[in-house]
């Protein structure tokens, strides 16, 4: 008889915000091989640099353990200043990743009308007790803007377990087009659960009350090959010929079970 497939135990968490860091090659991958991004090649430093090809846009993850981890740079154009991006290492690959897919894709623009509160509006996120700010509904989330209506600041979004409890951070600077922020915002709002492998082994840590988890166990090469569709999907954007959508696999799952 043939061997049986093997699985692996994957774990879908929700609120995404909350399920860790997850893979960086889920950013990295799809930039170099889908988006033409460079990169450099220096074994010797814990740090990965990635270029846009017209080399306005630099994408840096570096450790950094008292500050953020990923850090994106976009030099000025004659229509545009320069602004940045940066995001703690617990921030969901997932939510960054949407701001990349964002910054490459050949349809946006910057003069795309975006309000970044529209969607968290609409899933029930309520003012802050600071200015101009914004709650999720289990307060475990936290977006403002500093500024004012005339000068408009810097945007800050933090997830957090409890006042003393700081999870990640994200900052878009005040220059920052509202259409990367708003493609933030909508991959915060989405209510889909996040694989993640072994994340009992990831921070932050679980939170029955807050935090809900349902692990099933998938084919592996199912697992492995969702990076694979990513990089397809994304580099279609870029074709210059109609191109076949890639058809979404629905891997068969073997058990379920939540913990």
């Amino acid at each position: 008889m043939p061997p049986a497939p093997e699985t692996v135990e994957v774990d879908f968490i929700a609120p995404r915000h909350l399920a860790g860091g997850g893979d960086p090659a889920w950013i990295t991958v799809p930039l170099h091989r889908a988006c033409g991004w460079s990169h450099g090649n220096d074994p010797l430093m814990a740090r990965v640099l990635l270029s846009s090809p017209d080399q306005k846009a630099l994408l840096r993850l570096e450790p950094e353990p008292d500050g953020q981890w990923w850090t994106l740079h976009h030099a000025a154009e004659p229509d545009r200043p320069a602004w940045y991006a940066s995001f703690g290492a617990l921030t969901p690959v997932e939510l960054i990743a949407a701001v990349t897919d964002a910054l490459t894709d050949p349809a946006a623009t910057a003069s795309t009308p975006s309000d970044p509160y529209e969607l968290l509006h609409q899933i029930g996120w309520s003012p802050a007790s600071v200015d101009n700010g914004l709650v999720s509904p289990d307060g475990t989330a936290y977006v403002q803007r500093l500024g004012s209506a005339e000068e408009p600041g810097a945007w800050f979004f933090t997830a957090a377990l409890g006042p003393d409890r700081p999870v990640w951070q994200a900052r878009f600077g005040a220059r920052t087009p509202a259409y990367m922020v708003a493609a933030f915002t909508a991959a915060l709002a989405d209510p889909k659960p996040v694989p993640r492998i072994d994340s009992g082994r990831s921070l932050p840590p679980r939170e029955p009350n807050v935090v809900t988890c349902r692990t099933t166990d998938m084919l592996a090469v199912y697992v492995a090959g969702a990076l694979e569709e990513r990089v397809h999907s994304l580099a279609a954007r870029h074709a210059t010929s109609p191109t076949s959508p890639i058809p979404s696999r629905q891997p068969p799952a073997k058990n379920h079970r939540s913990r």
